[in-house]
């Protein structure tokens, strides 16, 4: 039996495995609050990502009553697109220097259930860069080297207008530059027999298998919209922890990150099947730390 055969059907193993033990749609999306960094000017960023509990439901939830952060402004940046399971360190939110004990409360309303993060700038929930590479794992087993602890973040340049026009139908080309420090390195993938295969796929397991592979790559996703049918091309890297077989995620067994160009370049094309605006949000990630940039398409039909 040829590796081909035997890699998919450890991917329907392990798809089963999931549909026992976890629900593609239905279920609550849960706001996170990550942590928080001091500016340079005294004021202080506080950190939110989110658990979203299905594997194939992305919600949508416009800002107001059901996603709202308080006090203040109900729009602080916050997505409206909510992508499958764990998605770690998603937006940013700037308190000034004298933010004191209050607290900063997301609210989220999914599918009918309502949860909510409490940010305050309690000391525990300092951040740095070791304290992010940590929750991303690539401070993992044998990847917790100095070198590694000295990583510093990419860097995401987008090139070309922030806001771009669009008609449903058409592409638009997006246009970055991703520099790195080569650090963490990549970790290759270890090959396996058909006999690691064949006892993989005859393991019953309780949860998907994780390999998770740092490697400099960059993923363009919907942030904000109108709907939830944005095709990118190339397809893109997933943020979030998709640990199945065969997943376009770092999580995922098997995933090589792709190639970046040498003078760091990388083209991507989306399109759109609905007017509205949209928030198209880039990531570029060496596998520990992250930088993040966006561009605005205002869609006509």
């Amino acid at each position: 039996m040829g590796i081909t055969l035997i890699s998919a059907f450890a991917l329907l193993i392990a798809q089963i495995s999931l549909a026992q033990s976890s629900f593609t749609s239905d279920q609550p999306v849960y706001p996170a609050f990550e942590g928080w960094r001091q500016n340079p000017d005294g004021t202080f960023n506080f950190i939110f990502g989110y658990m979203n509990e299905n594997w194939e439901q992305t919600p949508v939830v416009p800002v107001g009553e059901n996603n709202f952060l308080a006090p203040g402004e109900a729009d602080r940046g916050q997505p409206t697109h909510f992508y499958p399971r764990r998605n770690r360190f998603v937006f940013q939110v700037t308190v000034p220097a004298d933010w004191g004990d209050r607290e900063l409360i997301w609210t989220l309303n999914v599918n009918g259930q309502e949860h909510k993060a409490h940010a305050t700038l309690s000391t525990a929930y300092v951040l740095d860069n070791v304290a992010i590479a940590s929750e991303t794992g690539s401070l993992g087993i044998g990847t917790s080297s100095p070198e590694s602890r000295a990583n510093e973040p990419p860097v995401l340049t987008v090139l070309g207008d922030r806001v771009r026009t669009a008609r449903v139908g058409e592409s638009i080309s997006i246009r970055s530059r991703v520099e790195d420090d080569g650090i963490p390195r990549v970790r290759p993938v270890r090959p396996m027999s058909e006999e690691e295969l064949r006892k993989r796929m005859l393991t019953p397991v309780s949860k998907p298998a994780v390999g998770k592979i740092n490697g400099l790559h960059l993923g363009w996703h919907v942030f904000r919209g109108a709907s939830d049918n944005v095709s990118f091309d190339p397809p893109q890297p997933k943020v979030w922890e998709d640990t199945r077989f065969g997943a376009n995620s770092p999580w995922a067994v098997f995933w090589t990150p792709p190639e970046i160009p040498e003078d760091g370049i990388v083209e991507v094309t989306a399109t759109f099947d609905a007017p509205g605006t949209y928030v198209l949000w880039g990531r570029a990630d060496d596998g520990g730390l992250f930088h993040d940039g966006y561009i605005t398409v205002e869609v006509s039909p």
